[in-house]
C-alpha cells in the first residue's frame, strides 16, 4: 500500500479538467463568433472586389490594346501612340523593338501588373500593362492604376476597422447576453449556499424559478437535498437505535463478567474463558463507541497511554493463542507516549493493526514498537503483494494472504476514517530489512 492513501476515479465519471467559468465561455463565443463572421465577410469582399476589378480591367485593356493594333494596321502613320487621361499606347516597330523599355521586353502576350519606381519622384508606380507581341511590331498598352490602388489601401483599412467594430459590439452583447443568462443560475447558487446553513427546514429551490432549464435543475436539486435528509435522519434513527441496543447488552455482560471473576471457586480454565468474554465486550464497546463517532463525525479528546492499550490488546491476543499458534508478541520502545483521543478510538485502530499482524503471521513475532509520536506493528507474516499495497485501504478488500483467514476486510478501512476525523496517518509495507512480513505505522500528529 502507498504511503498516504489516494482518492481513485469514480468508475463512469469524466475526469476532471479546468475549465472557464460558463460566463466567461458564452462571453468568448459570441466575440469569437464576431470576430470570425466580420473576417470571413472582409475576406471574400477583398477577394470578390478584386476578381471583379481585375477581370474587368484585364478585358478593357485586351480589347483596347487588340483595337489599338488593329487601327495602327489600317493607319500605320497616321499613329504614333495615343495617350489618354490614364492610359498610354505605345508602339515598337522590328528595328525598334530594343527601345521598348526594359521591364516590357520580356513580357509575352497578355495583361500583368507592373510596379517600379516613378522616373522623377522615385515614388511606386502601379499601372496594369496590356502586351501584344506580333513578328514586326509590339503593341504596349499601360492603365495607371495608382489610384485604385490608393483606394484599395483606403478599403483596407477601412474593412480593419469594421472588424474591430463588430468584434467589440458582439463582445459587449456577448457580455450582456451572458448576465441574463447566467442571473438564474447565479440566484441558484446563492439560494443553494443560504440553504446549506438552514438544514432540514430549507424552503424548496424549485417554486422560485420558472419552468426551464434552471428549473429542472432546482427540482433536481430539491430531490437530491430530500433524499440527502432522509438518509441523514435514518441515520440519526440509527445511530441512536445502536446507541441504545448495543449499550445496554454489552454493559450488561460486563457486569455479569465481573460479578463471575469474583467467584473464589473458578477453575483456571474457566477463569480463562470468562477473560476471552471479558475482552471480547471490552472490544465491542470500544469499536461501537469509535463507529458512533465517526458515523457523527464528532472528536472526542480524551487522554490515552498507547502503551496502556498496546499492553491490553497483546494480552487478549496471548489469551486466545493458548491452544493455536504460537507467536512471540512483545512490546517495546516509548511507553510514555500519551495521545489526545479517546482510549476506545484508540483501540480500535491499533487492534486492527495489531489483529492483521497476528492474522497473517504463522509463525516468529509480532513486535509493537511505540515511538516518540507514532507506532510501529512489526511481524514476521505472509508479506504483501504490490496489488495488496495498491488497495490495502479499500472497504471489504481482503489481499492474497488472507485465504485461509477470517475477516470481512473492512478493519484498515475503519482505521483510515478514523485517521481522517483525528488527522492521523496509516500507513501499511512490506519490510525492506530483509525479513519477510509487514510493517504498519500509525502515526499520531497531535501527540501530548
Amino acid at each position: 500500500m502507498p504511503d498516504k492513501p489516494t482518492r481513485s476515479s469514480l468508475p463512469g465519471l469524466p475526469t476532471r479538467h479546468n475549465r472557464r467559468r460558463l460566463r466567461t465561455r458564452i462571453v468568448l463565443s459570441f466575440f469569437l463568433l464576431g470576430l470570425g463572421l466580420s473576417t470571413l465577410i472582409a475576406v471574400a469582399t477583398l477577394y470578390f472586389r478584386n476578381r471583379i476589378d481585375h477581370d474587368v480591367m484585364d478585358a478593357a485593356l485586351q480589347k483596347n490594346n487588340d483595337l489599338y493594333a488593329d487601327g495602327f494596321y489600317q493607319h500605320p502613320n497616321g499613329i504614333a501612340g495615343v495617350a489618354f487621361e490614364k492610359i498610354q499606347g505605345k508602339v515598337f516597330s522590328k528595328e525598334k523593338f530594343d527601345h521598348a523599355p526594359q521591364a516590357w521586353q520580356s513580357l509575352p502576350n497578355g495583361v500583368f501588373d507592373i510596379v517600379e519606381p516613378a522616373a522623377v519622384t522615385g515614388e511606386k508606380s502601379y499601372y496594369k500593362l496590356a502586351v501584344r507581341k506580333d513578328p514586326n511590331y509590339w503593341f504596349f498598352l499601360a492603365y495607371d492604376t495608382h489610384d485604385e490602388h490608393e483606394a484599395q489601401l483606403r478599403l483596407n483599412r477601412w474593412i480593419l476597422a469594421s472588424i474591430g467594430v463588430f468584434s467589440i459590439s458582439a463582445l459587449i452583447i456577448g457580455i450582456w447576453s451572458a448576465s441574463r443568462v447566467m442571473s438564474p443560475v447565479s440566484d441558484l447558487v446563492r439560494l443553494i449556499r443560504r440553504r446549506s446553513g438552514e438544514g432540514a427546514n430549507a424552503k424548496a429551490l424549485a417554486p422560485r424559478f420558472p419552468n426551464d432549464e434552471v428549473g429542472e435543475l432546482a427540482r433536481a436539486l430539491d430531490d437530491y437535498s430530500d433524499r440527502i435528509n432522509d438518509a441523514a435522519r435514518r441515520e440519526r434513527e440509527f445511530n441512536a437505535d445502536v446507541s441504545h441496543e448495543l449499550r445496554t447488552p454489552l454493559a450488561v455482560i460486563r457486569s455479569t463478567v465481573e460479578l463471575m471473576l469474583e467467584q473464589p471457586d473458578l477453575s483456571d480454565k474457566m477463569r480463562e474463558r470468562i477473560l476471552r468474554i471479558q475482552r471480547a465486550q471490552e472490544g465491542g464497546t470500544a469499536i461501537t463507541e469509535t463507529l458512533l463517532l465517526l458515523s457523527r463525525g464528532e472528536r472526542i479528546r480524551g487522554e490515552t497511554s498507547v502503551a496502556r492499550v498496546a499492553e491490553q490488546l497483546l494480552d487478549a491476543h496471548r489469551l486466545q493463542m493458548r491452544r493455536g499458534k504460537q507467536l512471540d508478541l512483545r512490546m517495546e520502545g516509548n511507553t510514555a507516549l500519551m495521545v489526545d483521543a479517546p482510549e476506545a478510538t484508540v483501540n480500535v485502530a491499533l487492534g486492527n493493526l495489531i489483529a492483521n499482524a497476528v492474522r497473517y503471521t504463522d509463525a516468529g513475532s509480532v513486535t509493537v514498537h511505540i515511538g516518540a509520536d507514532s507506532v510501529d506493528v512489526i511481524d514476521t507474516g505472509r508479506g504483501l503483494s504490490e496489488e495488496d499495497e495498491q488497495r490495502m485501504v479499500e472497504r471489504g478488500y481482503r489481499g492474497d494472504a488472507s485465504s485461509n483467514t477470517k475477516g470481512a476486510g473492512i478493519g484498515l478501512a475503519i482505521v483510515t476514517r478514523i485517521c481522517a476525523l483525528y488527522g492521523w496517518q496509516m500507513q501499511v509495507r512490506p519490510r525492506r530489512d530483509g525479513t519477510i512480513g509487514t510493517v504498519a505505522t500509525l502515526s499520531f500528529s497531535e501527540v501530548r
